[in-house]
């Protein structure tokens, strides 16, 4: 069976919620929605304090290419639009809206009959996943629009879905797969058409076996489109390494993309979104969220509007446990802790993972090893152990000769080793620093006007 060739793990999967259909959450009274919920420039408010809104609304406008839309997830009146603290406790701006009823722009169509004819060209379909605020939903948030616009000179040789939901824990397109998969499929072939293919791959590991027959049978009726079972093997849900897994082809180190193996690849639940959005007029003002943890009374998958507060997740699963350590955004190896579950549901959250105090507790960092552990399990064939000490020792430009910006922060190195060293923090903390410098030094490379 298929896989990537380079390191990997196999943490335990703890797919608590895999059983638990889709459950919708009640509208939320307030939201907050964040204008930075996507990489690239942060949008722009079209709205201000004292405003009503309608559910599907545009409020903030994307700022130039490498941008995204905004909508409002409910009907009300905007409240504020200033700095609010998110998950980490660092304040960004975001719009406050007070849900009154439920009123929606009359374009958006709401029914759940399946629309699969697509008369729009490729052009236009980018248009309208452009217009509806679409990102990569499986974390990385990269504007849709962008992905799919092919740079000159470049061509896309097929398409490759990403339903391999590696991360422990989360579920989200496990069962987005299961309950919405024609409606998934249909986004493919919207998707083929946006970027001029006639192939498509699903990529899903085998420890999903009712969403790979599920899509095997409905795949019989989509032209093109291939279900391909995958080992499993953590981070195989890497762009990088779902290519590599699926057609064998290797991409480059950065600043290489997907596209120079002539491959585009989107989430499954971006897919999904991009159904909505194409065929039904929907902008992304929901998803699907897995609340999950050991000691939760009920882990959940919830349909949630964008902006309502993670508190309010973690009730509807039973509430925090009294033993618990560590509220994550994401999944246990690639999340992030948090310090304010008053903080709102974002375009890239698949899943909130409540981790006990015994399971979130790091156990004292010894000294290294040199038992290259590390080594092998990167699946980018980096040094970490070595990067963290250049880390350490601020010798940054050593790290960019060790292509340090290839690391895809997936946390393999830091699970595997037996000193507990705290790998993956030194690593990241060098990237972001080397990635500022690459920055800074293009910028000043940049002619003057």
């Amino acid at each position: 069976m298929k896989t990537f060739p380079i390191g990997g793990v196999h943490p335990s999967e703890n797919k608590l919620s895999r059983g638990k259909a889709i459950e919708v959450l009640p509208l939320p009274e307030v939201v907050q929605i964040p204008l930075g919920q996507h990489i690239g420039a942060p949008a722009t408010a079209k709205v201000a304090k004292g405003d009503k809104v309608l559910t599907g609304q545009l409020i903030a406008e994307a700022t130039g290419f490498m941008s995204a839309n905004i909508h409002s997830p409910i009907s009300g009146v905007v409240e504020s639009v200033d700095l609010q603290p998110n998950g980490q406790g660092q304040r960004q701006m975001m719009i406050t809206i007070k849900r009154e009823g439920d009123e929606w722009v009359d374009t958006i169509d709401r029914s759940t009959e399946l629309k699969r004819e697509c008369t729009l060209d490729g052009a236009a379909i980018i248009a309208k996943i452009k217009d509806a605020g679409i990102v990569g939903m499986g974390g990385a948030t990269f504007p849709t629009h962008v992905k799919l616009s092919v740079p000159p000179g470049k061509k896309a040789e097929c398409l490759i879905i990403n339903g391999v939901e590696c991360e422990p824990y989360l579920t989200s397109d496990h069962r987005t797969m299961l309950e919405l998969g024609e409606e998934m499929l249909v986004g493919v072939e919207i998707l083929m058409k946006a970027i001029h293919v006639d192939k498509a791959y699903v990529g899903i590991e085998n420890n999903k076996p009712d969403a790979i027959a599920h899509l095997t049978q409905l795949a019989k009726k989509f032209k093109g489109v291939e279900i391909v079972p995958l080992k499993v093997m953590y981070p195989q849900g890497g762009e990088k390494q779902l290519i590599a897994a699926i057609t064998g082809r290797q991409v480059p180190p950065p600043p290489a993309l997907p596209i120079d193996v002539g491959a585009v690849v989107c989430n499954a639940s971006t897919t999904y979104a991009v159904y909505r959005a194409v065929q039904k007029n929907m902008p992304l003002i929901e998803r699907v969220v897995t609340i999950t943890g050991k000691g939760l009374k009920e882990p959940k998958n919830l349909l949630t509007r964008m902006g309502t507060p993670i508190e309010t997740l973690i009730e509807a699963a039973g509430g925090l446990p009294e033993d618990a350590g560590k509220v994550i955004n994401g999944g246990p190896m690639m999340g992030r802790a948090m310090i304010n579950l008053a903080s709102p549901v974002t375009k890239g959250c698949s899943g909130i993972t409540v981790m006990s105090g015994k399971d979130a507790e790091r156990k004292e960092a010894g000294q290294c090893m040199k038992c290259a552990k590390c080594v092998s399990a990167c699946p980018m064939g980096l040094e970490p152990y070595w990067l963290a000490k250049m880390a350490q020792k601020k010798n940054w430009e050593a790290m960019e000769e060790q292509m340090i910006t290839s690391c895809i922060e997936c946390g393999c190195c830091q699970s595997t080793c037996p000193s507990y060293l705290p790998l993956l923090d030194w690593v990241r903390l060098g990237k972001q620093t080397v990635m500022g410098l690459i920055r800074a030094r293009m910028a000043a490379q940049q002619p003057k006007k």
